[in-house]
């Protein structure tokens, strides 16, 4: 669990921050760390859509906590949306937390922003205050005791504070169903190869506990009452932008990369074209890339 890492935002549950799949032992989450920046300021208009519903309820914290903040992005948005809070970024990876504090330095938030290096759950028992809203984006699903790790979470709430768990949404989509070339559906038949991989990167997590996956049920279980979920959307119509663009490269090489061998040979045809820039039918050229996201926050408050 050195990289829990909830990271930005990629897809649904298991794109986590990188669009890829889960092979988790195999990343370094600080070589990744540019990506999972720019992936994250690239998610940043629903990153800000799900805080606005938050500050509906949650007024005028003093603490906030990010627990498995990555480089700090969703961190920084935190401070600019409650300008009285002071907040604290977590993350297994020191790096990435370095990248988070001269974010804060850039908002000009560098007073009231601390970090906490150290694994989640337990790494939450260092905190000094009870938080207000405690954050997790994508980060729950890379402990094998989520129940456990929501209660720990819960356990650091002030009474009357809030647990926002981003988890679930729904697969992201760059292209049409059709692309000209290969068989059609080629996300479709993607996002169930990454099913299977979370499922097993999952069971092989230490102390792994199969769960519905039922997160308002999850969160009543650890304590909480007043749940309530809600869904937000990144819709980056074509023609996109190049950062766009470029976060589309990034997630189908990563795709190729980590999933490839899992695809008929066909897909990998397809998926190799698709990334290939010398080809004019690829997702460096094709006019009709787009970024349809969507992401889904569950939230509860302690009981006062």
């Amino acid at each position: 669990m050195a990289h829990h890492h909830h990271a930005p935002g990629h897809d649904e549950h298991r794109q986590d921050h990188t669009g890829h799949g889960h092979d988790h032992d195999h990343l370094d989450w600080a070589e990744l760390a540019p990506l999972l920046e720019s992936q994250a300021e690239l998610f940043t208009p629903l990153y800000e859509h799900a805080l606005a519903w938050l500050a509906k309820e949650v007024t005028d914290p003093g603490l906030i906590v990010d627990a498995g903040s990555g480089p700090g992005v969703i961190s920084g948005l935190f401070a600019e949306t409650f300008p009285g809070a002071r907040i604290v970024a977590v993350d297994g990876s020191e790096p990435l937390l370095e990248r988070a504090r001269a974010r804060a330095e850039r908002l000009g938030a560098g007073d009231r922003f601390a970090t906490l290096t150290g694994d989640m759950p337990g790494v939450l028992a260092e905190l000094d205050y009870p938080a207000d809203l405690l954050w997790a984006s994508r980060s729950i699903h890379h402990l094998g005791d989520q129940g456990a790790a929501l209660a720990a979470c819960v356990e650091r709430l002030a009474p009357g504070g809030t647990l926002a768990v981003m988890e679930g949404g729904l697969p992201s989509r760059f292209l049409p169903r059709d692309i000209g070339f290969g068989r059609p559906g080629l996300q479709a038949r993607i996002d169930a190869v990454e099913e299977d991989r979370f499922s097993r990167m999952r069971e092989d997590l230490p102390g792994s506990v199969a769960q519905v996956e039922d997160w308002p049920a999850l969160l009543t279980a650890a304590g909480l009452h007043h749940t309530r979920s809600r869904t937000f959307l990144l819709d980056l119509p074509a023609p996109v932008p190049d950062r766009a663009r470029a976060y589309v490269v990034e997630s189908l090489t990563r795709t190729r990369d980590l999933l490839g061998e899992y695809l008929e040979a066909d897909d990998r045809a397809t998926l190799d074209r698709l990334v290939d820039p010398d080809d004019p039918a690829s997702v460096h050229h094709r006019p009709d890339v787009f970024v349809l996201a969507a992401h889904t926050v569950h939230s509860g408050v302690r009981p006062v």
